[in-house]
């Protein structure tokens, strides 16, 4: 008896050696949560909410005219209100979960089987928690700032139905192409932190919709100087702090790679401010406080796609090249073909976009953004026509399906205010208030 008892001992204690090792293998393979990620990218997010309410919100409410301001604030702030909840319910799912290379799967539909220490496996040392929330931040701005191109005019149920389609059927798949595993991702295109997915994508979206709608009554004979610039600056620092959020934030922990986004994004920004005032100086005799604080912005978005891959040399040449293409955007391209972008979301979004897209591709570095980048090379001719192939992509898939969802929207219940309610102001008439 003691013999059997002795042998069966020794088994489980040889059985028991054996499995050790792979015990504590499996236990060192768990994601294990790290606090200083944890805490920076809880920072990240809060700063990146704060673009758009209330940085854009200001932003945008500061350059429409007085019996508009309110109706413009609105926008924004409805708009982080239904794309939260959208989010919750589908949206990251269709973006970030595991699907095919076109679009997610629904494993986190109303975020089922999300828990406390569960990880994404794009950022395995923060909660998935804190990931979804950050995420949604973009989600949020990028609708936000298509307002812009349509401000002063269309009608507030038409809008909240444009929003939730294009969230869905628009933000979501290019989210997921470039970011989530799609097959803009597979190609190699570089967005650090969304120059394609947020300010292309925006921006072309603004395009299509200025187009539809059609221009504002009294567009080119009447004054439609902007309500209070003043709004407009604190809002355009405010976006500009909260940029380190949205850039820095990227690096998706308190790394290297966030430390020189962070760099690259303050050079950028100031670089691109510069130029535009000194080209508006220039070709129109005054630097304006709307072109400096616009120049800003057109540098933010351009550095955004390159943040996590250039050099603070990169970033001043990437800022200066966007503050004087994006001015002509804004200027000289809007008044040759003619369209009503109320506040330059396709001038200064879609335009910056393409400018930092393209030049992620000429000043990407390896050392600074190779930490397990697909495909990352130094800028060279291939790396720039990947760059190109993706936002192309982006552009013909934005635009074709931005216009049917107006097109739809204007069938239904109509896109446009009436003549009287455009006059008169959309404060009083879609909202009952107004600024006195």
């Amino acid at each position: 008896m003691r013999a059997k008892f002795n042998t069966v001992t020794a088994g489980l204690g040889a059985a028991v050696t054996l499995l050790l090792p792979a015990l504590v293998m499996a236990a060192d393979e768990k994601p294990k949560l790290d606090t200083g990620d944890t805490a920076w990218m809880l920072t990240s997010t809060a700063l990146v909410l704060m673009m758009t309410i209330p940085g854009l919100a200001l932003f945008y409410g500061g350059m429409v005219r007085k019996k508009n301001v309110l109706a413009t604030v609105m926008q924004s702030f409805a708009i982080t209100c239904m794309v939260s909840v959208l989010w919750l319910i589908v949206g990251y799912s269709l973006a970030f979960t595991p699907g095919s290379t076109i679009i997610g799967g629904l494993s986190r539909v109303f975020l089922r089987g999300l828990t406390l220490d569960g990880v994404h496996e794009l950022a395995k040392t923060i909660p998935e928690s804190v990931y979804i929330c950050f995420q949604l931040t973009f989600a949020i701005i990028t609708p936000a700032l298509i307002a812009g191109a349509f401000a002063e005019r269309m009608k507030f149920s038409a809008m909240m139905w444009f929003m939730a389609l294009w969230s869905l059927i628009v933000y979501a798949p290019v989210a997921h192409w470039v970011w989530g595993g799609g097959f803009l991702g597979d190609w190699g295109v570089l967005d650090y932190a969304g120059g394609t997915v947020v300010h292309i994508n925006a921006g072309v979206a603004g395009l299509v919709c200025a187009l539809v709608i059609g221009k504002r009554k009294g567009f080119g004979t009447e004054n439609l100087a902007p309500y209070n610039l003043v709004y407009s600056v604190i809002g355009a620092s405010l976006l500009w702090v909260g940029w380190f959020g949205f850039n820095a934030g990227s690096a998706v922990g308190a790394t290297g790679n966030a430390g020189m986004a962070m760099a690259v994004t303050q050079f950028a920004a100031a670089a691109a401010a510069l130029a535009w005032m000194f080209a508006e100086w220039m070709t129109r005799g005054k630097p304006s406080v709307l072109g400096i604080i616009s120049g800003a912005v057109a540098g933010l978005v351009a550095i955004t796609p390159a943040s996590g891959f250039v050099t603070p040399m990169g970033a001043l040449v990437i800022g200066i090249v966007a503050g004087v293409v994006c001015f002509w955007g804004a200027t000289g391209l809007k008044k040759a073909m003619g369209y009503d972008d109320s506040l330059d979301a396709f001038g200064v979004h879609g335009v910056g976009g393409f400018v930092g897209a393209i030049l992620t591709g000429v000043f990407a570095v390896e050392v600074i953004g190779g930490e397990g980048k697909k495909g990352l090379i130094d800028g060279n001719a291939g790396q720039v026509l990947t760059q190109l192939w993706g936002t192309l992509v982006v552009v013909a898939w934005c635009a074709i399906a931005t216009f049917i969802i107006l097109k739809v929207i204007d069938a239904l219940i109509g896109l446009r205010v009436t003549t009287e309610e455009e006059v008169e102001g959309l404060d009083i008439n879609l909202h009952g208030e107004t600024v006195h």
